[in-house]
């Protein structure tokens, strides 16, 4: 760990164009539910797998029941920046770092202080009327009983990119832009196993790609280098 530490911090030292591209293990820190972890979300037992519960279908034939595991399960509220977050946004204002792309959907790097991010999933904390497209905040996502309604009486649908549902084109054109234009691509707390999410960090031309995640991913043999420690402890320690 320390002598790939050591050589991350040269790396970070060097940079002027650092892109972050993170999953749910940069949110695990902050105390948010990982779906995919031994007690993620997805080893739980709900009368639908939350893989259809989480799907285009099933929003609009079963509203009700979606939003019921929505709140329960989806909409965290209290949740903090840790040192990964507060990291980015330090480097953001230094001029350092180019872009986050987060498969996260939480917003805690914007909370961090980091403007530019590329959400590739959306956000819990952007929802809006489906017949009007007026804004609604996840506040009154939560404190709103069964299937939340517009003022004009359309459905409101939280910013999320469901199963089923393609991703934002400009928010892929501008992540793509961004992790080619890098000279070193951090990725951290992810499986990088969801696309086509995942599939972006092809568009890395450089040598300097750097996985931080506790566990091996498919694309291991990619990284220039590789620290298995948790993200929020690594990036605290960095320059």
């Amino acid at each position: 760990m320390n002598e790939n530490l050591e050589l991350l911090k040269s790396w970070v030292r060097e940079a002027k164009r650092i892109v972050f591209f993170g999953g749910a293990g940069v949110s695990t820190e902050s105390g948010i539910p990982d779906f995919r972890s031994v007690d993620g979300l997805y080893n739980q037992k709900y009368d639908y797998p939350p893989e259809t519960i989480l799907s285009h279908e099933f929003f609009l034939r079963k509203t009700a029941e979606f939003y019921r595991f929505y709140r329960d399960k989806m909409l965290i509220f209290g949740a903090k920046p840790n040192p990964a977050h507060e990291k980015l946004a330090q480097w953001e204002r230094e001029g350092k770092l180019l872009a986050v792309v987060t498969q996260n959907i939480d917003g805690l790097h914007q909370a961090a202080g980091s403007k530019k991010v590329y959400e590739l999933h959306g956000s819990t904390l952007r929802n809006n009327c489906m017949r009007c497209g007026k804004f609604y905040g996840a506040e009154y996502i939560k404190n709103s009983d069964g299937v939340p309604k517009c003022e004009c009486g359309g459905t409101i649908k939280p910013d999320v990119v469901l199963y089923g549902e393609s991703l934002d084109s400009d928010c892929i054109v501008g992540a793509v832009n961004a992790i080619a234009r890098a000279d070193l691509l951090i990725i951290g707390g992810t499986s990088l196993s969801v696309y086509p999410a995942a599939g972006l960090i092809d568009e890395y031309r450089g040598h300097r790609l750097v996985l931080v995640n506790k566990s091996a991913t498919p694309r291991d043999g990619r990284a220039d280098l590789i620290l298995r420690e948790p993200i929020g402890q690594v990036f605290a320690q960095l320059p």
